[in-house]
């Protein structure tokens, strides 16, 4: 063309020259793996049925790959979701399959490990993902961004077991996971003992001779599985997480946290420094795990119990503990005997610990069921004291007319 100076190729023309340059520039290279330094792991794009006898339909198994590259040695599980718990037990597994871990493990960057990777940045990995591999000692080198080759030997590994464990199973029917599993187990035992067609032994053969020595040895517990959430501390000092409730020190009120959910405990996090720890809540929906601690001091004195109440009537008195006993034998719940008992022995407050204990005293003696209303009453008009007086008049000895006799009297002698 003379007005751009280009030249301009027919379309058969395009391909050879376009064929001539992939020839020279889309080589491959061997890569030299070393023993027990990165195991590689992915989803296998094919999958496998389970039929659910409740929902009368079949449910989608997918296929999670482990290799390690050096002696081909792979692990593959069915999983009913590609979720981050099932991409972690599966390494967990795999681990364990393995007898030890490698220095290295490469991922795929699919979100259920890695969170974000950027050309020119480290990648950013999930949270769990990140603890699991710092509980095993391993660091995470994702594979580049549309670059399969980085992970050749998964690739390659995720066709042989297509080809020979979906193609043997493909035909049988499996109800659930656990028996698809097994007889998973039992072909990738098999692909792992075949030989080799252009190299000595098998996967496992060069795995067990020339690779195991150099894997890391497994931890004495396998990793927890740990779940990560946010969450925003309420006006009444707890976050919700699983529609369950947990204190959280007043102080972080209005804060967003971090929250870590195991099995058995949630663990609270501010700006990565851990605040509170909670056993973790199951059953009925909207429970509450409550620290006394966590609570400001105006709130620590509406947390009582049946226990809290008797200690306190018990350093006023035994018939303050006679008249807070019965009030508790009146009410069939516990609580509802709350409102009264505390009334009365704040009275301690006003009128004495002393008075108050006489006034319960005396309101025994004249009533069978006493309330805070009579307790008032009692302290109001003062008969608390009148009594007290009357009953040490009464035991004091009174000799203003008694007859004094001398010792002539009684024959006594000077």
């Amino acid at each position: 063309c003379k007005s751009t100076h280009k030249v301009y190729l027919k379309y058969s023309a395009f391909c050879n020259n376009y064929s001539s340059y992939v020839k020279k520039n889309k080589l491959t290279m061997h890569i030299t793996h070393k023993p027990g330094d990165r195991i590689m792991v992915d989803w296998d794009g094919k999958t496998m049925k389970v039929h659910d006898r409740s929902l009368n339909q079949d449910v989608t198994a997918y296929m999670f790959v482990a290799v390690l590259p050096f002696s081909m040695y792979c692990y593959v599980e069915a999983c009913p979701r590609m979720d981050s718990k099932n991409w972690i037990n599966c390494h967990i597994h795999a681990f364990e399959y393995f007898g030890g871990v490698s220095r290295i493990l490469v991922p795929d960057n699919l979100k259920t490990g890695v969170t974000e990777h950027k050309k020119y940045e480290d990648p950013v990995l999930n949270k769990s993902y990140q603890e699991m591999a710092d509980y095993y000692g391993m660091a995470v080198i994702p594979a580049r961004v549309k670059m399969p080759k980085d992970k050749g030997a998964a690739e390659g590994s995720v066709f042989s077991m297509a080809t020979t464990i979906i193609g043997i199973l493909r035909n049988r029917t499996f109800f659930t996971f656990e028996s698809l599993n097994k007889a998973i187990y039992i072909e990738m035992n098999k692909l792992n003992n075949e030989e080799f067609q252009k190299r000595e032994g098998s996967r496992k053969s060069v795995y067990m001779n020339e690779e195991k020595d150099f894997m890391n040895p497994l931890p004495e517990h396998p990793f927890e599985l740990s779940e990560w959430k946010m969450a925003t501390v309420q006006l009444n000092y707890h976050i919700q997480v699983e529609k369950m409730n947990y204190s959280i020190p007043y102080e972080y009120v209005g804060k967003r946290v971090e929250v870590k959910l195991t099995k058995d405990t949630v663990t609270v996090y501010y700006k990565k420094n851990q605040i509170c720890q909670h056993k973790r809540l199951y059953g009925h929906r909207n429970q509450y795990s409550t620290n006394e601690a966590h609570m400001p001091k105006n709130h620590q004195l509406f947390q009582w119990n049946k226990e809290r109440f008797m200690n306190w009537a018990a350093t006023i008195g035994p018939s303050t503990v006679e008249l807070i006993t019965l009030m508790f034998s009146r009410y069939k719940v516990e609580e509802q005997a709350y409102k009264g008992c505390l009334s009365i022995l704040k009275l301690s407050d006003k009128y004495s610990q002393a008075r108050l204990e006489n006034a319960c005293k005396l309101a025994l003696s004249r009533l069978s069921n006493p309330t805070y209303k009579n307790i008032k009453l009692i302290l109001e008009s003062g008969q608390d004291e009148v009594k007290r007086e009357t009953e040490r008049m009464t035991n004091k000895e009174d000799t203003t007319y008694a007859f004094t006799r001398g010792t002539e009297y009684y024959g006594g002698k000077k």
